[in-house]
């Protein structure tokens, strides 16, 4: 997991550089006269290697009116454009294109942005996601065989006290259920054509595809809405506080044999609250503007106030485009919704670990509801004595029954 942030910060470093070196050289306008203002054999070369090319002279030679021959002059053009302006104009967006059906989407013509998108999802997202997963599997593996399965210390009790609530646990499994469907198929729709089609047949792929497509849109639903109750039931408890320190500073006990008080949640449950909250809610929203690209626009709102508070010139880059078709909308929504859920699925590939294998008693807050006190005092000290006062207190005021 390390390697993969370090790989991130370093291709970031390098694009940085890149884009800085850029800006620092003077660019130098290629000599164009001998193909008429055409693109030339170094603007191929320049595209092959990578490089940023600015093709202004091809985007903006879409025709003058004012200064084009008429229709019925010789090499006369209708409107004042030949047609490979024509195309120029559909390419870059720029033709004013009525259509009678379809709405927005009919009037893009031509959309080369694709092949971006294509080759980004194809490369480094299959790649960096894929090594994220499996460098989180991994890690946790190697912790396992170190540190082993963090015990209960005390001797049970057989007194166990409520730790959720049954409609703490539904939201919960709702919600633990609905992302591991969703993940499911969305690896599978990502990495089916790479490790599917080719080994267990285009038949199968195209089967798990249809309908886990069907059952990513509709299983949607229930993730969203049990993140929006878990947040609800729970927000109020995972507020930071100096307890958290504590807690930090003698890592949770999963590294060591310290066991620091901890309220109903301690830091590192809620920095898995807020990392589920923050994550996704992010790829809810850019799941809804997948689910309805034409009606909820996302990014070219989301650029334009990013460009007003020059946030993109803090890492050195130019302006965001602010004008995006719906298909360049989707684009954009599709990579930033796969990165956030790789992103949330290795924090609840860990969490799933601590929950299950790696800590004793932790399953049972969950499955039953009920945990054993010496899990409690171990584990959340502070919350057990509440819990315990709030009892005594409910005993106390109790009438006894006539």
């Amino acid at each position: 997991m390390l390697r993969m942030v370090f790989a991130f910060v370093l291709q970031l470093t390098l694009l940085v550089g890149a884009v800085q070196a850029q800006d620092t050289t003077a660019p130098i306008a290629p000599d164009r006269s001998a193909t008429g203002g055409a693109q030339t054999l170094e603007d191929i070369l320049a595209r092959q290697r990578g490089e940023r090319l600015d093709d202004s002279f091809r985007r903006d030679a879409t025709g003058n009116p004012e200064i084009a021959a008429g229709i019925t002059e010789q090499l006369g053009t209708l409107g004042g454009a030949s047609d490979p302006e024509v195309w120029r104009q559909l390419r870059y967006g720029s033709a004013d294109v009525t259509v009678s059906a379809g709405g927005e989407v009919a009037s893009v013509l031509m959309q080369d942005g694709g092949m971006t998108w294509l080759s980004f999802r194809d490369g480094p997202l299959r790649s960096y996601g894929g090594w994220l997963l499996l460098g989180t599997i991994g890690a946790l593996v190697v912790f396992f065989l170190l540190r082993g399965r963090i015990a209960i210390d005390e001797e049970l009790t057989g007194r166990t006290v409520t730790r959720f609530k049954f409609i703490e646990r539904m939201a919960h499994w709702t919600l633990a259920g609905s992302f591991i469907v969703l993940g499911i198929t969305g690896l599978l729709t990502l990495f089916g054509r790479a490790l599917i089609a080719p080994y267990l047949g285009k038949d199968l792929n195209s089967f798990l595809l249809i309908y886990g497509k069907w059952l990513h849109n509709s299983v949607a639903w229930a993730f969203m809405v049990a993140l929006v109750l878990v947040f609800v039931m729970w927000v109020v408890h995972n507020i930071p506080n100096r307890t958290d320190l504590v807690w930090i500073r003698q890592f949770g006990g999963i590294i060591g044999k310290k066991h620091p008080p901890a309220k109903k949640f301690n830091a590192g449950q809620k920095v898995i609250f807020w990392s589920v909250i923050l994550f996704g809610a992010s790829i809810s929203v850019s799941g809804l503007s997948l689910l309805f690209p034409y009606e909820l626009p996302l990014f070219a709102k989301t650029f334009a106030v990013l460009n007003d508070i020059g946030a993109p010139q803090w890492i050195g880059l130019g302006a965001l485009p602010e004008q995006l078709s719906p298909q360049e909308e989707m684009q954009f929504a599709q990579a930033w919704h796969a990165i956030m859920a790789f992103v949330l699925m290795a924090i609840i590939i860990a969490h799933i670990y601590i929950g299950s294998v790696g800590m004793e008693g932790a399953y049972d807050a969950m499955g039953s509801g009920e945990v054993d006190e010496a899990w409690a005092h171990q584990h959340h000290s502070i919350w057990l004595e509440e819990e315990k006062a709030k009892a005594a207190a409910s005993a106390k005021g109790a009438t006894p029954a006539e």
